[in-house]
């Protein structure tokens, strides 16, 4: 008999599973809250629930959680990379960046990646699956409980594509931002995509209120094909189509990150055309210098390059911001622990 994931379940699901325990009200909300706002790892840490309920919940339920499988800390700037074990063999990151604000966490949503974008290591060893709702959780309940800290913002922007596990991510989206759980602000939370069109429609219909960043990475086709094969099924204009739609519908401005690359797309050129495209898009140009990876060639921009880039954008009505390094010193980037472990 397969356990019931029970930290997947929102508050009336939980309810509806439990009818057949004949439990109070009050004890359902201290199930709710041990597993949703506490966050634990085990049902034996539900101290305050009789044991022989701990019991049956044990043997109808499993709370999936992450085990540390490495973790790596920046001298320079304190950000902490973990690569954690889910089932034997799987494996994931995250990374855990301190800013004035307070903690932010940057969390994978798929074992791998099927996008296949050529200066990224996510995709290095294949795609293996999506992540659960309770697992994404879980990399945010163990990075907690390991640093002792409370974590108030989360970029979905690490291994996978958010918007090809939308069911499970729109369901992680309603139990992160509960109230009665960790009540993570939407407005404190960012969603990035490579651009899966269809999903970004359906991501505006909902009016979720969070910050949704494209990466964009190239103005012209040809280019971005080169470097990103999604878009041989969406082209940019597409994706511009799109864009625009969710900015209409949410009156919520679109982050485009662009990674600059040494002579691949730093150029002017690149420059006014980007300039082009944007014009008019309630939207900012979030620049990044390309993470070296091991398995290709690109390097990153210099800094000259970039400031040239920025000014012409900058030049052009856009707003613009250089992505601040963190863990430079760590493999702080997406896929690069998790390649080195495959």
């Amino acid at each position: 008999m397969i356990s019931t994931d029970i930290r997947s379940l929102n508050y009336n699901e939980l309810s509806e599973a439990l009818e057949g325990y004949s439990l109070a009200k009050f004890r359902i909300g201290q199930i709710y809250s041990w597993l949703y706002e506490k966050g634990v790892l085990d049902f034996d840490e539900m101290t305050n629930l009789p044991k022989p309920l701990r019991e049956n919940l044990k043997k109808d339920f499993t709370i999936k959680n992450c085990r540390i499988d490495v973790k790596q800390k920046s001298k320079i700037d304190g950000t902490v990379k973990y690569l954690y074990e889910l089932d034997e063999g799987e494996y994931v990151e995250c990374v855990v960046m301190k800013y004035k604000y307070g903690y932010s966490i940057c969390i994978s949503t798929q074992l791998g990646c099927k996008m296949g974008c050529k200066f990224c290591a996510s995709a290095i060893g294949g795609f293996k699956r999506n992540l659960t709702a309770s697992e994404m959780l879980s990399e945010i309940y163990t990075a907690m409980h390991d640093l002792d800290v409370r974590i108030s913002h989360i970029v979905l922007m690490g291994t996978g594509e958010p918007l090809d596990n939308y069911v499970n991510v729109r369901r992680f989206l309603e139990l992160v931002t509960d109230e009665k759980g960790l009540n993570i602000s939407m407005r404190h939370i960012s969603l990035s995509t490579c651009g899966i069109v269809p999903a970004i429609y359906k991501l505006a219909d909902e009016k979720l209120g969070l910050t949704l960043s494209v990466s964009l990475h190239a103005p012209f086709d040809e280019l971005r094909s080169r470097t990103m094969p999604v878009n041989d099924k969406w082209h940019i204009a597409e994706l511009m189509e799109a864009c625009k739609y969710y900015t209409e519908k949410t009156s919520r401005r679109i982050s485009f990150e662009y990674a600059m690359i040494s002579g691949v797309n730093d150029s002017r050129e690149c420059a006014e055309r980007l300039s082009e495209l944007l014009k008019g898009m309630l939207c900012h140009v979030n620049l990044i210098p390309v993470n070296n990876v091991r398995e290709n060639s690109f390097t990153k921009s210099n800094d000259k390059s970039i400031k040239s880039f920025m000014d012409i954008l900058e030049k052009n009505g856009l707003t613009v911001t250089v992505r601040r390094t963190l863990g430079s010193d760590i493999d702080a980037s997406c896929g690069q622990l998790r390649a080195k472990k495959l």
